[in-house]
Order: C-alpha cells, then structure tokens, then sequence
C-alpha cells in the first residue's frame, strides 16, 4: 500500500487545545505521519507520541529475507532497545517517516539496519497492528535468493542469523521471539513458503 499525502498541509498531533497547548518541536525531531487504514496522511506525529499511548496509527515497513534453502534471516534486537531488547526479529522493520513513501522507506530501513540494497521487494500484506502503546499500518515485504548478505548495524541489531521453519515454530511463544514477529509469521507462514 502506498500513502495518499494530500494537497494540504495536514494537522500536528496531538491538537493542541487549553489543557494541553502547544509545544515547540526541537529541530531534528523524527516525524511520522498519522494515517487511516487505507494509507491516507491524517496528520503528523512526533515518534515520542506515536508510542505514547494515545495509539494515533502509523505507517511501518517489514522485510522478511528467504534463502531458497527455505531459511528466514532473523535479527536480534539490540540491547539498547526500549522494546524488547534481545529478541529475535523480523529481519527489517521500521518506521516511515513523515514525507516518505513506503517503497523508500523499505530500502531506507533495510539499508540502515543490514546495510542491505540490493532486493526486489514483493508485497506480502498490509494489516493494522494493534499493540499495548501504539497502533501500526503494517506493510510487509519479502524478497527471495541465495546470495544475500546482510551485515547487521550494531547499534540497532546485535546480530543477524538464517532460522529454519521448523525452529521457528519450535520457538514460538518461549520468549525468545518479538511477539509483533510471532504474530506476523503465523499470519504470512503460507504466504513466504509459497514463494520458495
């Protein structure tokens, strides 16, 4: 799914109001666009807000990276994390910034996180997400070949390593994996297998 921008300037969330006016953003401060389900830009976002609670749905990426030997590359999540430090994860998620599409926030994100560029990204699914803190418009890719090598950034991903299927689902539920991640592949399993 890509995002609709409109012609308009969209609104700051929150709005302000007299309990709670307006505060200045400091420069460089990541902004998410708010969105409805269906990709349309509703308003933009400070990530702090976007996870605060008030669960204002935003747009993320997913990459799930096949070997033809029916392996998934996984990543660890570092253990600098706020979320779930040291679980094992999706091979790249992240957000859209605010201005930015899908597409190019999939390679933005896989670049970032694996120094990973060099992909054809076919659209798995797109579902809402709704976690303890925030609500997610999540637009999940897969790619599928035999000579991928993706080198994990240390400050966000401690380590990167290919997971079989069925130690996958020898590990489902034992904490070991993100839940978002548990709940993804149990989703889109048939989907990547019917790829390979």
């Amino acid at each position: 799914m890509e995002l609709i921008y409109p012609a308009y300037e969209v609104p700051l969330l929150p709005r302000p109001n007299v309990s709670h006016p307006s505060e200045p953003i400091p420069p460089g401060t990541e902004m998410l666009p708010a969105v409805d389900e269906n990709g349309n830009v509703i308003g933009r976002m400070t990530r702090d807000y976007a996870h605060g609670g008030d669960c204002p749905m935003h747009p993320v990426v997913h990459l799930h990276i096949l070997r033809r030997d029916e392996k998934l590359y996984l990543q660890k999540r570092s253990m600098k994390k706020k979320l779930l430090p040291g679980y094992w994860d999706t091979a790249v998620g992240g957000h859209v910034s605010f201005g930015e599409g899908v597409l190019e926030a999939l390679y933005r994100e896989a670049s970032e996180e694996l120094g990973f560029t060099e992909f054809n990204p076919i659209p798995v699914t797109t579902y809402v997400f709704w976690g303890n803190h925030e609500c997610e418009l999540v637009n999940v890719f897969a790619c599928v070949g035999n000579n991928f090598s993706p080198k994990p950034d240390h400050d966000e991903v401690s380590e990167g390593r290919w997971w079989s299927a069925e130690e996958i689902e020898e590990n489902l539920g034992k904490s070991i994996l993100t839940p978002n991640f548990e709940q993804e592949y149990v989703r889109i399993r048939k989907a990547l297998a019917s790829l390979l």
